[in-house]
């Protein structure tokens, strides 16, 4: 890099001299309330999200229980032997 600083730069230092702008007076406040609103929210869905997944979890259950997909179902191809 050269001795010569670029504009940017100059840019920079003289907004960073001069008087600040003003911070209008409920900006804080109002940050901190958006950013409760956002937690409460995340929170909110965070319970929601873990509630359906337990419902799905004790419906599944319940079916597979009542169901039982694991046991082989009777074959009807052919006539139960009778008589021998």
């Amino acid at each position: 890099m050269s001795g010569i600083p670029d504009r940017k730069e100059s840019q920079v230092r003289r907004l960073l001299e001069g008087p600040y702008p003003v911070v209008p007076a409920g900006l804080a406040a109002g940050a901190a309330a958006r950013g409760d609103r956002l937690l409460r929210r995340r929170r909110v869905l965070r319970r929601l999200g873990w509630a359906v997944l337990f419902a799905a979890a004790v419906a599944f259950t319940v079916w597979a229980s009542l169901t039982q997909p694991w046991a082989t179902p009777p074959s009807g191809i052919s006539p139960p032997l009778e008589g021998w």
